[in-house]
């Protein structure tokens, strides 16, 4: 760990005027970027006593091992500047904000002598009748304002409450009848709890009785002649039909539901439910939860409804269990969950996965939606700077090696039948992917290569260029005066240089016989200080060299996630690099032979129309707008690809001939 003191300017070199400075660590790469305008004071408080710094502050100086800056005129252009350089080198050490809020949602204290609707958000309290949860507060305090024009209940808080009693005088709500005014005794508490029952009724989903008789009073009052009392309860109506527009209707029979979908992957789970009631969407809710076991999806969905039902309470059980449970999967032993949810609702309950129509439709967009929150959730995961420390401290700790790999590179084989073998490579710094120094392969012997023959030859082509750049790289010890450090960087641009960057850790998609692989690559090139492993996809095992056993993470580390998902990013990558070429082989392949017809116009071709299968269903117009294909030409190649799909069609009539009866 350096010593923050060997690489401190000298007071009278650090200049006063505004300007944007860099801490680089011992590799030479950005770790923090900031401004400041006096660059001397604000870096002065920096190298003071690492005890009284800010933990996070202490940690980003020990790394560093260097410190540079850039001086500017005004705080505008340190501002601009910074901004570009963040950017640019992604800084571990700067602050990447985001958001985590709870769901909202709509509560009556209905144990109050006069309850109170609120919106709020945490555990839910006895006493309390609860409403959704919510997407948006910002929604439902919308709908609850126009409600209170038909229900005016008590919306204010304890203080104001009691305030408004001792002074004999209501609030605001009041006075402009969003409010009956218990507080002044306007109305009885027997009164004020109809409208409470009244209004929990209308949320719970039993609309249409109550609009209904508002329409029968509207048509009485108009009847007899009572024409305020008649356009009052019109604009009521009016309210009622306004804040239910907000709610789509989802099932056209009214139906209550609780729609529940799953999106997994080996290490953690993502559940979506949808509240429907009275054939409305009420409400949404979701949870991300690190998977303990190997269940499949009806054991994950049996504990999911453990969950999501078991605290109920009896007195809420008809609000919060509906009459249907729509899931992915049936738990096991669904029969008994009908009975037990049953028992606590009152009345029957069916737990079914629906197959057809607006219940299968609705059933597929909490899924969609189970998949993104799993997405969002992997992606503030990883950039959290805590776990990302954690996660590398494990890995670590897990390989024996002498320092936190910060700089992870994957390796995965892609092809079909050993047909158009291509191979890629990730980097992942800091626990982040550095999508600018992602590596695609093709490999060279496609006749005699196997996937562990394809590894060995990528380790190989990646490690010799690391040799080839260091070679070629001018290294010099640090400057004392400057505060650089050693930089394998390109003089002409003073970026870092292609492949110059030697690994902390090189990762491989497969098991002991990829590793193996690509450990001999290193050692026929002489490397011996960068550590290799391989994560296996059957049982997330971590395989070294020349070990019969693998190292077993717990399902829980942090270290297991950040590799999984650096492997899976390998993959990824692999398998579109794959599809590229397959596709851009196949069009070459059945374009080879139109006249006029070359390599760029193949290419533009593939870019413009993204696939072969679109390409084929194109007419003749839509292939002659692209640009540089002519009108004949056009035709030529609409002409190809018939002849080409009717040969097709008469192998298969063929193969099915000859086929044995």
């Amino acid at each position: 760990m350096p010593d923050p003191l060997s690489y401190r300017p000298k007071p009278g070199e650090i200049p006063t005027e505004p300007g944007v400075y860099r801490f680089r660590d011992a590799k030479g790469r950005v770790i923090y970027v900031g401004k400041a305008k006096s660059l001397r004071a604000r870096l002065s408080s920096y190298f003071q006593d690492i005890g009284n710094l800010h933990p996070r502050t202490a940690t980003m100086v020990t790394t560093a091992a260097s410190v540079e800056w850039t001086v500017v005129k005004t705080e505008v252009e340190a501002l601009q500047l910074e901004y570009s350089w963040i950017k640019e080198f992604d800084p571990r050490f700067n602050v990447k904000y985001r958001d985590d809020k709870s769901y909202p949602w709509l509560a009556v204290t209905v144990s109050d002598e006069f309850p109170r609707v609120m919106v709020g958000r945490g555990a839910k309290r006895r006493g309390t009748r609860y409403f959704g949860p919510y997407s948006h507060a910002w929604a439902i305090r919308e709908t609850v304002d126009i409600l209170l024009r038909v229900f005016p209940m008590r919306s204010c808080t304890n203080g104001v409450f009691k305030r408004s009693s001792q002074i004999g005088r209501p609030c605001l709500l009041g006075y402009i009848d969003k409010c009956s005014a218990p507080c002044v005794g306007n109305i009885s508490p027997e009164d004020h709890r109809a409208i409470v029952d009244d209004f929990c009724e209308f949320m719970a989903g039993r609309t249409r009785p109550f609009m209904k008789r508002i329409e029968q009073e509207m048509y009485a009052a108009s009847d007899a002649l009572d024409f305020e009392k008649a356009a009052r309860l019109r604009d009521d109506l009016g309210a009622m039909q306004k804040a239910l527009e907000k709610q789509a209707v989802v099932f056209g029979d009214g139906s209550d539901a609780d729609v529940i979908a799953i999106a997994e992957d080996p290490l953690e789970v993502a559940v979506q439910v949808f509240y429907v009631r009275g054939g409305r969407i009420r409400g949404q809710r979701g949870w991300v939860a690190d998977r303990t076991d190997d269940g499949d999806t009806s054991s994950l969905v049996e504990h999911f409804l453990l969950q999501l039902y078991a605290g109920v309470a009896v007195e809420d059980a008809r609000d919060a269990v509906p009459r249907e449970i729509l899931v992915p999967q049936l738990p096991p032993e669904a029969a008994t969950w009908e009975q037990l949810l049953s028992d606590l609702r009152g009345s029957r309950v069916e737990i079914r996965v629906p197959q057809r129509g607006d219940k299968r439709t609705l059933q597929e967009t909490v899924a969609r939606n189970a998949t993104e929150s799993l997405a969002l959730h992997k992606t503030k995961r990883a950039s959290d700077l805590t776990t990302r420390n954690l996660a590398l401290a494990e890995i670590a700790e897990a390989l024996d090696l002498e320092e936190a790999p910060l700089r992870i590179e994957c390796y995965d084989v892609s092809h079909i039948q050993g047909t158009e073998i291509v191979a890629s490579m990730v980097v992942f710094e800091d626990g982040l992917a550095r999508k600018g120094e992602y590596r695609r392969f093709v490999i060279r012997d496609q006749e005699g290569s196997d996937d562990v023959a394809a590894m060995h030859e990528v380790i190989t082509r990646r490690f010799r260029r690391l040799l080839d750049e260091q070679a070629r790289s001018e290294l010099k010890p640090g400057d004392p005066e400057t505060g650089s450090g050693p930089m394998l960087v390109d003089p002409d641009t003073g970026r870092p240089r292609k492949f110059a960057y030697a690994p902390g850790l090189v990762v491989v998609d497969g098991g002991a016989p990829q590793v193996a692989a690509a450990q001999r690559a290193l050692d026929e090139l002489g490397i011996d200080d960068i550590p290799v492993c391989g994560l296996a996809k059957r049982l997330e095992e971590v395989w070294l060299p020349g070990e019969e056993d693998p190292v077993i993470l717990p399902r829980t580390s942090e270290g297991l996630y950040l590799l999984q998902r650096v492997r899976d990013e390998a993959h990824r990558f692999a398998i579109t690099h794959h599809r590229n070429r397959r596709s851009k082989s196949m069009v070459e392949s059945v374009l080879d032979g139109v006249p006029g017809l070359g390599e760029v116009r193949r290419r533009t071709l593939l870019r413009h129309f993204g696939s072969l299968r679109k390409l084929r269903a194109a007419t003749v117009e839509e292939i002659a707008a692209v640009p540089g294909v002519g009108p004949h030409t056009a035709r030529a190649i609409k002409d190809a690809l018939d002849r080409e799909d009717t040969g097709a069609a008469a192998q298969k009539a063929g193969r099915a001939k000859t086929a044995p009866q």
